[in-house]
C-alpha cells in the first residue's frame, strides 16, 4: 500500500493536527457556522448555539481569535459593545465545514449501524472469555 502523504513529516503531522483540533471541536464548528450568517455580539452567539455555557464560549472564541479565525470588535459605549466577526481565513473555512457537517448527516446511520456491530460482537468476545471452560 502506498503513503497517501508520502512528504509527510512527523512536525507537520503535529501542526495540522493542532489546527484541526481547533477547527473540528463541536463549540468551534458551531461558532464558525454561526457568524457565517454575519458578525455577531457575544449575546446573540450564545443565544444561538443551543446548550454552549457562557465559559466555553469564551474559551472558543478566544481560541479561535488567537489562531487567526475571528476578529474581536469592542465599540466604546456603556455597556461596551463587543462584536465578533469571522476573518478571511475563517470565512475560507465555511464549506469545508459544510461539508464536513453534510458528509455526517449523510452517514451518521451506516456509522451508527458500524458501532452497533462493533458493540456487540465485542459484548459476545467478552462475554465468552468470561464463560467456564470445559
Amino acid at each position: 500500500m502506498t503513503d497517501p502523504f508520502p512528504d509527510h513529516r512527523t512536525s507537520d503531522c503535529m501542526r495540522v493536527s493542532e489546527v484541526l483540533a481547533r477547527v473540528g471541536d463541536k463549540w468551534s464548528i458551531l461558532v464558525i457556522g454561526t457568524l457565517g450568517d454575519g458578525p455577531r455580539r457575544f449575546s446573540e452567539l450564545k443565544r444561538a448555539i443551543d446548550g454552549i455555557s457562557q465559559r466555553m464560549l469564551t474559551l472558543t472564541l478566544r481560541g479561535l481569535e488567537r489562531d487567526g479565525f475571528v476578529t474581536r470588535t469592542v465599540t466604546p459605549s456603556i455597556p461596551p459593545r463587543v462584536d465578533y466577526e469571522l476573518t478571511e481565513l475563517g470565512r475560507s473555512l465555511l464549506d469545508p465545514v459544510k461539508a464536513l457537517g453534510d458528509w455526517a448527516i449523510v452517514n451518521r446511520d451506516v456509522v451508527d449501524a458500524a458501532r452497533q456491530s462493533f458493540d456487540a460482537g465485542r459484548a459476545e468476545s467478552e462475554a465468552a472469555s468470561l464463560s467456564p471452560r470445559h
